[in-house]
């Protein structure tokens, strides 16, 4: 893992916040560089598809798209996302727990990489 672009679902805005179970309807998602098996920088992106009625998933999956991620960390992902990553070729991994913990365990190469939806269709609100 040389160089890295990551898209993790959270909770909060920096690398002390939680991973959120829910991908769609998350708070942020949190764009991290990894470079050298570090940590480069990250930024926040306050996911305005959160408070969406209905298709929360895929409108999250498109903002995250856009960042030119090469993979996603989260918990739960419903077959909509997925396929938007799927369509990609984003890897998606489940990690829990801190974001700067999860993101060591990626590099590390301890995360689950998952090869279908983890949650239903809806989930979370």
């Amino acid at each position: 893992m040389k160089k890295t672009k990551i898209a993790i679902s959270s909770t909060g805005n920096n690398l002390e916040s939680e991973v959120d179970a829910r991908f769609g309807r998350c708070s942020y998602f949190l764009i991290i560089n990894v470079e050298d098996k570090k940590i480069k920088d990250f930024k926040a992106i306050e996911n305005t598809a959160k408070a969406q009625m209905g298709g929360a998933g895929i409108s999250a999956g498109e903002i995250v798209a856009k960042q030119k991620v090469d993979a996603i960390i989260t918990i739960n992902l419903g077959p909509r996302a997925f396929s938007i990553f799927d369509q990609f070729k984003i890897e998606i991994y489940h990690g829990e727990g801190k974001i700067k913990d999860v993101v060591q365990e990626l590099i590390e190469g301890k995360l689950k990489k998952l090869s279908n939806a983890t949650g239903p269709q809806h989930a979370g609100l």
